[in-house]
């Protein structure tokens, strides 16, 4: 099966470049064509425009995952971070080699929320609550009809392999920032009149989506495994129905309210859109808020001399704006830094792992351990079946 989803027009002979990455990119290019259908390289919305020019799929980490697993690639060459090449390698064939070309990039975030902290939580939080696993029931994909509660995990996409796994072997489920009202909601269901769910690792999606269920701030409790809970937090943890693990974005935290205000003090028609990993104060402020997937289409279907300020990483802000010249495009935050993992992914490492497949070598390839993948596919495939 042959795929062909270019998310992105990009122009690959882009003058802006220099010598040496017009040297790159040729290099690049050539061995791609040698390699043909074997190949596929996909590319994330936070990648610079270098790496973005030679994906044959541009999206989200989620969607390049499950179309990768969709293709006849031998090769699937995942420019984004080490969690995202894990999604991948799970939810590809045995014939697939999912290879990431600079396996120190990480994620900030994924990294902290660790399987041992948060067995930890969950074992405590089961103690202090009387709450039971969902896997002690007959069917914990059943709704519970009765009066019994149950903790419910749910893990966001981005996170580890072993947190997936985690998740699917306690009767949980896999999130994405574009599903996450729609898993809660199920979650909830299975968790009991009087059950409780742990969201992890990032706190303000997990918060954002509560809210905009109808849950209030003190149905909300935030759980982080370095500090010892008093008497006070364990009242709380009593009263929540959603406790949320302490992680966050280090890009996404940086935008602010006053950003907001000093944008609409200056374009006062303007549009501010804004991923669910900001603040509750940022999201309440914004206009719209979204995915990745969101944010695009929420450019694209703006009018034509629309002024957007958009709070999320600055390369898919900046490949925007280049995308649709007759809108005036910026980033919330003046000063944002790309995503300093997602930046760990230099051309030059791409070349470097395309000559080494060319020459018969599988080099960076991310594998994850098949107990933990049949787990973590649990989990995914729960999410699938509310979200397809």
């Amino acid at each position: 099966m042959t795929i062909s989803l270019p998310m992105c027009a990009i122009d690959f002979g882009s003058s802006s470049m220099d010598e040496e990455e017009q040297a790159l990119a040729d290099a690049i290019q050539s061995i791609k064509s040698e390699l043909g259908q074997d190949l596929l390289i996909l590319g994330h919305h936070y990648q610079r425009d270098q790496i973005v020019m030679h994906a044959d799929l541009l999206g989200d980490s989620y969607l390049l995952s499950k179309l990768a697993s969709e293709s006849d690639a031998k090769f699937v060459i995942f420019c984004g971070v080490h969690f995202m090449a894990e999604s991948a390698d799970i939810l590809t064939g045995d014939h697939q080699s999912v290879i990431l070309p600079n396996l120190r990039a990480g994620c900030s975030m994924a990294d902290m929320a660790v399987l041992e902290d948060v067995q930890s939580a969950w074992d405590s939080i089961l103690q202090l609550t009387d709450l039971r696993d969902p896997m002690d029931r007959e069917d914990a994909n059943k709704i519970v009809d009765d009066d019994q509660s149950f903790l419910v995990p749910i893990t966001y996409m981005n996170s580890s392999a072993e947190l997936k796994s985690f998740v699917g072997k306690h009767g949980g489920i896999v999130c994405t920032s574009s599903n996450a009202e729609g898993v809660i909601n199920w979650a909830l269901e299975r968790a009991g009149p009087n059950g409780k769910l742990l969201f992890f690792p990032d706190q303000h999606l997990g918060r954002n989506t509560g809210l905009r269920l109808g849950l209030k701030e003190p149905e909300m409790f935030v759980w982080n495994p370095e500090d010892k809970l008093t008497d006070l937090d364990k009242q709380s943890l009593q009263q929540s129905k959603l406790i949320l693990w302490h992680g966050f974005c280090s890009v996404h935290q940086r935008f602010s309210v006053e950003q907001i205000a000093s944008f609409r003090k200056r374009e006062p028609n303007g549009l501010v859109v804004v991923h669910p990993e900001c603040s509750k104060e940022v999201v309440e402020a914004a206009d719209a808020v979204g995915s990745t997937e969101f944010i695009r289409n929420f450019v694209k279907q703006s009018r034509d001399d629309a002024k957007i300020a958009i709070g999320t990483e600055i390369n898919m802000v900046a490949r925007l704006n280049n995308e649709y010249p007759n809108k005036e495009i910026e980033c919330l935050d003046a000063n944002v830094c790309p995503c300093s993992t997602m930046y760990m992914i230099h051309p030059a490492y791409l070349l470097d792992v395309l000559e080494k497949i060319r020459d018969g070598s599988v080099p960076n390839q991310i594998i994850v351990p098949k107990q933990t993948a049949k787990n973590a596919l649990i989990a995914l495939e729960r999410m699938l079946s509310i979200t397809s």
